[in-house]
């Protein structure tokens, strides 16, 4: 059992939030900030296309980093360059300046795979999957308010206000990190070079690659529904914006119950239980959609109360998948944490690019929910060879 006093919870979730608000809290600027610049929309929009790419590289080096010089100076030098990269597009003056600056916001992921490392050296094994689930959460959380704050703050201060605020969020991060957060990563290695070859061990792992799969697509299953709600909507009619993002909030309200599950009662249940079981209510309830269309049911709830199963199983899958990779190869949790969050959230964008090849806006409710459905059942079959694999 790991003997390093154990964080305060509310500082690894206020990392997590840090590290996911960036991605669409600025959103609702997009016009005005390609207005500012004088730049076409199609060009702004790469500040959320290359984040993401940005992000991927981050979460490769930031594991391997924390495993070899500690986690807490990893996540002061992440926050500290989102910090600056903040207060650089908040001033920038230019479209090239504001999206270089934007690329360098996306060091701050790296406090998401640092609180996943934290939690594995600070925590027995029953407790892993549960603070993993507690922390989950704000991914559910932050996207949901993010857009609605970033929309306020464009609307009463102008676009750049997102950015100072952003600028305002590093230093408080800086602060939590600096005082309230103490090393917990007591044994490095002397030099960087194994960090590399560790990811060969990963790699050569079965296990892990069964674990990494199943959550990219589980996370690519959400990206298709993201990428394919507002289709579905307009071909069913009769859909207000309200209304669509009321619909759309069910899915992640689903997560954020999902992983209050696991962080309640994953210490008195077999964690891979809880993977198997977000797996399976995934498919069902992507089926009961399938069902629906069948019937001829064609309201808009008739496509949206089965991807809120989408949101509940991910919310059981993900904080188990995750505490599970870390334990694979307890020396490398950091490298494993980096790895597995580079290859899901590359994974799942294949997955919505794929989606993109087959849905249009004339077969969008049959198409989306087909390719929910093949997407989830490839990751139930993926938890299926580890529960396999657990009992050799």
């Amino acid at each position: 059992m790991p003997s390093q006093e154990s964080p305060r919870l509310v500082v690894l979730v206020s990392l997590s939030a840090m590290a996911v608000l960036p991605i669409n809290m600025f959103v609702p600027s997009l016009p005005n900030i390609a207005k500012d610049l004088n730049a076409d929309f199609a060009l702004v929009n790469i500040a959320i296309a290359g984040y993401a790419m940005a992000t991927a590289v981050t979460h490769l080096l930031a594991g391997a980093l924390s495993d070899r010089f500690g986690r807490k100076p990893v996540a002061l030098f992440a926050l500290a360059i989102f910090t600056i990269a903040s207060m650089g597009c908040g001033l920038a003056t230019d479209i090239t300046t504001f999206l270089l600056c934007r690329l360098f916001q996306g060091a701050v992921i790296a406090g998401y795979a640092v609180s996943l490392a934290i939690i594995h050296d600070t925590s027995d094994e029953g407790m892993v999957a549960s603070r993993i689930g507690y922390v989950s959460s704000a991914w559910a959380v932050a996207p949901m308010i993010g857009p609605a704050i970033g929309g306020f703050l464009d609307t009463g201060f102008g676009w750049r206000a997102n950015f100072i605020a952003f600028a305002v969020l590093g230093v408080s991060g800086l602060y939590l990190v600096a005082f309230h957060l103490k090393e917990t990563k007591l044994h490095r290695s002397a030099a960087l070079t194994p960090q590399m070859w560790d990811y060969g061990e990963l790699c050569r792992a079965p296990l892990f690659w069964a674990h990494v799969l199943c959550m990219a697509l589980s996370i690519g299953t959400l990206y298709v529904f993201l990428g394919g709600a507002p289709l579905v909507a307009a071909q069913l009619g009769g859909t207000s914006s309200a209304a669509l993002g009321f619909y759309m909030g069910m899915v992640p309200a689903g997560f954020i119950l999902g992983s209050h599950l696991v962080g309640r009662a994953s210490t008195r249940q077999p964690a891979i239980g809880f993977m198997l079981t977000g797996r399976v209510l995934t498919c069902m309830g992507l089926l009961g959609g399938m069902v629906f269309v069948a019937s001829g049911w064609m309201h808009p709830l008739a496509f949206f109360i089965p991807c809120v199963f989408v949101g509940l199983g991910n919310g059981l899958t993900m904080p188990v998948a995750n505490a599970r990779v870390l334990s694979l190869h307890p020396q490398l949790a950091g490298t494993a944490s980096g790895l597995a969050a580079a290859v899901t959230v590359m994974g799942a964008g294949v997955v919505a690019w794929l989606s993109g090849l087959v849905v249009n806006p004339l077969n969008a409710h049959m198409a989306v929910l087909s390719v929910m459905l093949i997407t989830a059942g490839l990751s139930l079959a993926a938890c299926l060879f580890i529960v396999d694999a657990d009992g050799k």
